[in-house]
């Protein structure tokens, strides 16, 4: 017989070896853990200890109830968990294939008639052993018209979620988050770094942890994905307030070699009057991986770079891998006390680029004590304050995730928690030397790196306008999975031929959206058809070697994309008030940058479908150009109660339907909403 007990604030529900705790966690939310241990487990998540409110608790035998706020988990005959809303409604519904079973199976089926028995008996629940975790799968009913969106990154383009397999797992481009918000006014966040994979299935849904010692998620109501969003962030952290610096335009290229060739850039954007915010120096400006320093050879006078920058109104940003070459002169002291990721079986390389590198751990809080000290005396102390922390994933040369690990457990268990480790190294070794504005570009990011300062990026992407339509839909989920700071490489990465008049139109294209971008960075490995300057020299494994790209400035594409460039830096030199005052609505609420049609017009049942557009804010409606040679699109307006504005024209149109607009080469299809301030401040008359 199965027991239900309050324990303090919690429901504790047991049978046989299997236990399931209930409590309040955060502002209309519950947190489930369960296992076959016989107690709670210490697991990393990234829930923070705060706010538990007190809940309403239920008994009746072995079943019951917990409510806190909005949201309800009722325990039903045999363990069996539902989730149900204020008002009565299901949200979400364990799926056992034998609903009458539970985890008391054929017990119960003794005295039973016949018709309900179903031979499957596929568990709601199940804990699989493998040696030392388990293989831990959480199932739940499929409800018709279901929508899910959030997840973090995955280059797809997939916007509803529903019929979709993502794998839990980090790489280059794809990014796990795992909270998704539902259509029915939920909100599911799967608190397991573990590497495994989540199933929006039609018939029904499935979350799997491949190497685990306990089950562990959290879920929220609602009455609007803002609410839900405001109820995520409460409980995993809201981002700092943006840097107002950082607002501004962000230049950078493959890699600028010395100093005086990135000055030269920044010289250049000054003379010519043009906006500049921060210029990057990127990836071997060093000497070799895990030096963590510049390479003196090239660049001889770092703090007189810094304060030349400075005095042109420019930050200098710094590339930082977590990968250590064996040549390191880091290795040796990092591999003796035990700072670098473990290999399994055989040799210690997890990443081959210009050399035989291994991973920094971040899990281990001594390892990151340590890349700081060296990140403050080569950079910080010379005054800079701004890092691009590249291959965070890690991006390992191999994705054989059973074959490494860390401080804090195997990478099947904890794998995904990487880059919120990474970004947490900065983050902290910053505060404790008194700086609070922190912003790191990162390349990855999993729940809760929005309170460390993560500005994520979309990774190593290509340089199509099918891409850039992908890029949308990616940004998008990433707002609704509580990363509101996020971009992408303006024109794409890999690629891109500045002479090409077809790549041009993309760039501008790429470059229009990312004026309305969270952050606005110009970046790529552009075609170079200069042999003298793609590598410094021929062959090696140091910053002698290492290719450069071809150039990647405003100025490089001709001169009729330069002028309308031009016009898009002014134009965001204008918007940089409005977008302050959306950044501070992400600090405070948690509310994404770039939005969903939805989640301002969540009433509007055709904004659920939009996924070519975004709210910039509340007020802006931007509807990127996605075809070559376009010269007008399809722009849905949401209803609202007030009507839209075309800002290039003047011409008032009312929400609710679509119109076809004009968009010539230097225009982007935009729409304000009718008495919204940030029109006459951006698009003066």
């Amino acid at each position: 017989m199965a027991t239900l007990r309050k324990d303090g604030h919690r429901l504790v529900w047991e049978f046989d070896h299997h236990k399931v705790w209930m409590e309040a966690w955060g502002p209309d939310g519950i947190r489930v853990r369960a296992n076959v241990l016989g107690g709670l487990q210490d697991q990393p998540g990234s829930l923070e200890e705060s706010g538990f409110p007190t809940p309403v608790l239920a008994v009746d035998g072995d079943q019951g109830s917990l409510t806190n706020g909005k949201l309800t988990v009722k325990v039903l005959e045999h363990g069996r968990l539902m989730f149900t809303k204020r008002e009565g409604k299901v949200l979400l519904e364990e799926r056992w294939r034998n609903r009458d079973s539970g985890y008391q199976s054929y017990e119960s089926l003794r005295d039973k008639p016949r018709m309900t028995y179903d031979a499957t008996l596929v568990p709601g629940r199940e804990f699989r052993s493998l040696g030392p975790g388990f293989r831990i799968t959480q199932r739940w009913e499929a409800f018709d018209g279901e929508k899910f969106f959030g997840m973090g990154q995955y280059q797809d383009g997939m916007f509803d979620l529903k019929g979709s397999l993502l794998e839990l797992a980090q790489r280059n481009s794809q990014v796990t988050v795992p909270f998704t918000v539902s259509s029915r006014g939920y909100g599911f966040l799967w608190n397991n770094p573990a590497i495994g994979r989540a199933s929006f299935g039609f018939n029904y849904s499935e979350w799997v942890a491949e190497c685990s010692q306990q089950l562990d998620y959290w879920v929220t109501a609602g009455d609007s994905p803002a609410q839900i969003l405001e109820n995520y962030t409460a409980v995993t952290g809201r981002p700092p307030v943006m840097p107002e610096f950082a607002l501004g335009f962000w230049q950078c290229k493959l890699r600028y070699r010395s100093q005086q060739e990135l000055l030269s850039v920044a010289r250049e954007h000054k003379r010519r009057g043009l906006p500049l915010s921060v210029i990057v120096a990127d990836f071997f400006h060093w000497p070799m991986q895990g030096d963590w320093k510049f390479d003196s050879r090239y660049w001889p006078d770092p703090r007189a770079l810094v304060d030349e920058l400075a005095e042109l109104g420019v930050r200098l940003m710094v590339s930082v891998w977590p990968t250590v070459d064996q040549r390191s002169e880091n290795f040796q002291p990092m591999r003796e006390k035990g700072f670098l990721v473990q290999t399994e079986r055989g040799i210690r390389t997890n990443f081959e680029f210009m050399g035989n590198t291994v991973f920094f751990d971040p899990t281990n809080p001594a390892a990151r004590e340590f890349v700081w000290s060296v990140l403050k005396r080569n950079y910080f102390d010379v005054g800079i304050r701004e890092f691009w922390l590249d291959v965070a994933e890690p991006e390992y040369s191999v994705y054989d995730f059973d074959n490494y690990r860390y401080h804090m457990g195997t990478n099947l268990a904890v794998g995904n928690l990487y880059p919120l480790a990474y970004a947490q190294t900065i983050y902290e070794g910053q505060a404790r030397e008194g700086n609070h504005e922190v912003i790191s570009l990162v390349r990855s990011a999993w729940a809760g790196s929005q309170k460390f300062g993560a500005l994520v990026w979309s990774g190593d992407i290509d340089t199509t306008f099918e891409t850039l339509r992908r890029q949308i839909v990616a940004g998008l989920h990433m707002g609704l999975a509580g990363i509101s700071w996020w971009n992408t490489d303006i024109g794409g990465f890999a690629g891109g031929d500045p002479d090409d008049a077809d790549y041009r139109e993309l760039l501008i294209r790429w470059f229009q959206f990312g004026a309305f971008s969270p952050v606005m960075r110009l970046h790529g490995f552009r075609v170079d058809k200069n042999p003298e300057f793609a590598l410094m020299h021929s062959g090696g494994d140091s910053s002698d070697d290492v290719f450069s790209g071809g150039a990647n400035e405003v100025w490089s594409y001709g001169d009729e994309a330069y002028a309308i460039l031009v016009a898009y830096l002014n134009l965001r030199e204008r918007l940089r008030p409005y977008l302050g005052s959306v950044m501070q609505q992400a600090h405070e609420t948690g509310a994404p940058v770039l939005r969903t049609l939805f989640f301002e017009f969540p009433e509007d049942s055709a904004a659920w479908m939009v996924s070519d557009q975004f709210l910039l804010g509340s007020d802006i409606l931007v509807c990127p150009v996605l075809e070559l040679k376009a010269r007008q699109r399809s722009v849905y307006l949401p209803k609202s109660s007030a009507d839209w504005r075309n800002p290039w024209t003047g011409e008032v149109s009312p929400g609710g339907q679509t119109v076809l607009v004009k968009a010539e080469l230097d225009t982007i299809p935009i729409f304000v909403r009718v008495g919204a301030k940030v029109a006459s401040q951006v698009w003066p008359t």
